[in-house]
């Protein structure tokens, strides 16, 4: 009686298979061309803001060049320096251009130099001066039509001196923290 050997299984060949059928997240949207930067605030206003330039690179990373619209800000002189900044009768929310060289390269995974680039703080239309321990950090996450970024409250002294090293973000994960989209007039911005 002939006994039959079941077919031999290779560890590598499994794991290829594996990986084939599993299914990745796969976006319409890619970080190429240049796309629009919007804030959407609680009254529902869409004000452009800016543009993103995106150019994709060999390795799978995209390099970005920001430009700010500022025809839609107005200027304002806080606490001995010119800010641009967005204005409502609940909040001016003013843009803080992040001051240090850095790589600027992001991919879908890791968007932390795109979202440095967007940084604000707040403030009341009544208060004088600016307050820089009220910054707003917008942390994006990709979708099929683009990017949304959501409100993370940030300290902007922590860039108030250059850090020392200028590859690592000011404001990684443990120097921002969650707050309620619908706190501030700008509940999110978006890239698309």
């Amino acid at each position: 009686m002939k006994t039959t050997r079941p077919f031999p299984v290779r560890p590598l060949a499994l794991l290829l298979a594996l990986i084939a059928v599993t299914p990745l997240p796969v976006f319409a949207w890619t970080l190429s061309g240049v796309q629009t930067v919007t804030a959407h605030t609680q009254d529902k206003q869409a004000i452009v803001i800016g543009t993103v330039d995106f150019r994709p690179q060999a390795d799978g990373s995209s390099t970005f060049a920001l430009s700010m619209n500022h025809a839609n800000f107005t200027d304002y002189f806080l606490s001995m320096k010119e800010f641009k900044c967005l204005g409502s009768p609940i909040e001016v929310t003013c843009h803080v251009p992040y001051p240090y060289q850095h790589p600027g390269k992001v991919s879908v995974q890791d968007l932390t130099w795109l979202e440095h680039n967007l940084l604000f703080l707040f403030k009341r239309p009544s208060e004088f001066g600016a307050k820089l321990w009220n910054g707003l950090y917008y942390r994006f996450s990709a979708t099929d039509e683009g990017l949304i970024g959501r409100p993370m409250a940030i300290d902007l002294n922590r860039i108030s001196a250059p850090p020392d090293n200028l590859a690592v973000p000011s404001f990684g994960p443990d120097a921002r923290d969650d707050i309620s989209g619908s706190t501030h007039w700008i509940v999110s911005i978006s890239i698309k």
